[in-house]
This record gives C-alpha cells, structure tokens and sequence, in this order.
C-alpha cells in the first residue's frame, strides 16, 4: 500500500486540525482522522455545478461556497459564459494556498481565472451582506446540513442561514446544497423561507452506487 504524505496543515476557527494529505496520485483533506474531501469522489462536486446551471439562463454572477479541492469552481467555469463573474468564498487561507500550490493539475488552476474572485471569509457573512446580488448560490460547505469539520457552520444550515440565501438570491435565482446524505428537516427549513425546493441523488464517483444528494431550492 502507499503511504499517505501529510503535506499541509492548518486549524479551523474551531480549533479542528484540517490536513491536506496525498497518496500516491490521490489527494484528500482530513480532519482529524476522517476523510473530509478526496480527488477519487468528485462526480458530485461538479454535478452540483451541473444541475444548479442548467436551472438559470444566462447567469451574470454565482456563488460557490466552500473551495474544497476547486472540483465545484472548476465546474461552474466550465459552463458558464467569459462574461459571468464566479466568486469562490473560502475561510480558510491555507485551503487557498493549498490550491494554487499543490492542487492545479487536478483543477486546472480555477483560481487564476480572470473571471475568479476569491473572498477569504465566512459564506455566511458575505451571504448576509448581499442583498438580491448572485443568480445561483452553490454551497459546499463542511459535510452539507450537518457539519463536520467545524460546528459554526452550522448556522449556514439553520433558519438564519436559509433566509440569508434567499435574500442573496435574485429573483428566480437557485439554490444548490451538497450533502452527504438526505435532510428532510433542511428542505421543510427552505420551502419554509418559500422556496420552490427538490433533490437529486448523485453518483459520489462516476460508476458507482455510493450517492450523495443535492438539495435544489429556486427563489420564485
């Protein structure tokens, strides 16, 4: 078996340690010992980008919170016009580093893309601030409604942070939240706020059964 190399560390507000790790030709985040995010399991990463696009025409401005391993702002790029304005919101600065340090051939360096702005802050605070200002909101933070790795992301998930995606949105605008698995309780907080809300099972890995689940909420 090859051996897995800690190449990075770092600490989440919450004091969890966060390690970037490789094995061989595959990358992962861990926190603490368990297996946050990995290079092998991206289908539904970029099949949340997917699905939220394919419900807007024409997007001028999207949203994507939580880098992650830039699988998600790497598929937002891909499908959406020279024009469009993609801001990535990431708390961790290291987890920026990471990316344009040791990440681009995975990702194909989406954050030296001209149309990329990169905000080193709280999702949840730029979400609160920004009023009817993106077309998709796609999050992809910690473990989807149950976090993981820090438990202030949590209010992202709660009432607060439902209604903070709502307003960020503009009229007609999407919604798309990955999750390790279903959250009945999420979606009755979104149709709640009066969203129009649905889900999708999607592959984990290409070929495989292990799904994950998107959570799709349009603001009428």
């Amino acid at each position: 078996m090859l051996p897995s190399l800690v190449i990075a560390k770092a600490r989440t507000p919450d004091g969890n340690e966060l390690s970037l790790v490789r094995r061989g030709e595959e990358w992962f985040i861990r926190v603490g010992g368990a297996v946050l995010m990995s290079s092998r399991q991206h289908a539904s990463e970029e099949a949340l980008a997917e699905v939220a696009l394919s419900r807007v025409t024409q997007p001028k401005h999207v949203l994507v919170g939580g880098l992650g391993l830039g699988y998600t702002l790497r598929a937002v790029l891909d499908r959406v016009s020279a024009h469009t304005k993609v801001t990535v919101s990431e708390l961790l600065p290291e987890l920026v580093q990471w990316n344009r340090e040791h990440l681009t051939a995975l990702n194909g360096a989406p954050l030296a893309d001209k149309r990329t702005v990169v905000k080193t802050c709280d999702v949840f605070e730029l979400l609160n601030s920004s009023k009817q200002s993106f077309d998709v909101v796609l999050l992809d933070v910690d473990n989807g409604p149950v976090a993981l790795s820090d438990p202030g992301n949590q209010r992202l998930y709660d009432e607060r942070g439902v209604y903070a995606c709502f307003n960020a949105l503009r009229p007609k605008g999407v919604l798309a939240l990955w999750s390790a698995g279903p959250n009945p309780k999420y979606n009755n907080l979104l149709s709640h706020a009066g969203f129009r809300v649905t889900t999708e099972r999607v592959a984990a890995v290409k070929g495989s059964r292990a799904r994950h689940v998107l959570h799709i909420a349009l603001r009428p």
